[in-house]
């Protein structure tokens, strides 16, 4: 006695049907029915897109061992589902086995700080070996992605203080030059200085050489007055606007100055002996 017996396939899936134990067909999404106990459904297989992460440890050209993380994206063809569901027995498997193959026979070619620079040669060289053998499955490589590379903890270690080093020596050497510019420009700065001041100074005492020969000649030119007139008179002002300039400075409280009643030659000599003193 036949029973019709209904059942349901999901989106994105496809069921088996053998009738015997022979393939009979591939039904598509929705309700669906076989005819027990003549027909039965042996599998389903799902077309959405599936990953697999593979760790591989191998060592370097340069003898460093490290762990490799390859993540693959796979996918079923439709037009293959025969041949996705009866070829293989366990797919992931495969595709593992190909994996580990690949890496073995490519990282020990390099060197370490090679490796990370590879790692989009790496990632194509395992989905090209991928999409050849697994096409003739049913199978569709989407992706291959070298997802890390770790290095034994020690390697590591020593790497950053490789890197921490150089990076170390080029501040050093950033800051000397630093502060070979900053005391060039302050030796720089402090000569123009100089020689501004020198500059400055220079045409101070041009303007007071020149001030005191127009007084001199302006003086000489009135009647009743001799050049030592002139000259005591200047000596007077000088000796003025000295006493004011040290009275006025923020540190002086007294200013001790000389009475006398003799007459201005005393106090011309006083200051000419003093200046030769």
């Amino acid at each position: 006695m036949c029973i019709p017996c209904f059942f349901t396939v999901s989106t994105s899936e496809a069921a088996i049907i053998e009738r015997l134990g022979k393939y009979e067909r591939t039904v598509d999404p929705g309700l669906q029915c076989v005819i027990y106990p003549y027909e039965s459904i042996v599998g389903k297989l799902s077309f959405r897109v599936q990953q697999i992460d593979v760790r591989v440890e191998t060592k370097t050209l340069d003898n460093v061992f490290l762990t490799a993380t390859v993540s693959v994206q796979y996918q079923i063809l439709k037009e293959s589902v025969y041949d996705a569901f009866y070829s293989l027995t366990n797919p992931r498997q495969q595709i593992t086995a190909h994996i580990y193959d690949v890496m073995r026979a490519e990282l020990p070619t390099l060197e370490l700080d090679a490796v990370f620079e590879a790692k989009e040669d790496l990632a194509l060289a395992v989905k090209q070996a991928l999409t050849q053998t697994m096409s003739t499955y049913g199978y569709q490589i989407l992706n291959a992605l070298i997802t890390d590379l770790d290095p034994d903890n020690k390697v590591k270690n020593a790497m950053n203080e490789i890197n921490s080093s150089k990076r170390l020596k080029y501040a050093v050497a950033e800051r000397a030059e630093g502060e070979k510019i900053l005391q060039v420009k302050s030796a720089e700065a402090e000569a123009e200085a100089k020689y501004l001041s020198g500059v400055g100074v220079a045409k101070q005492r041009k303007a007071i050489v020149d001030g005191l020969r127009t007084s001199i000649t302006d003086w000489s030119s009135v009647d009743g007055a001799n050049s030592k007139d002139v000259m005591d008179l200047l000596l007077l002002t000088q000796y003025f606007d000295m006493v004011k300039d040290v009275g006025s400075k923020p540190n002086c409280k007294t200013t001790f100055v000389p009475s006398s009643k003799s007459s201005s030659d005393e106090l011309r000599n006083s200051m000419m002996v003093a200046n030769m003193v």
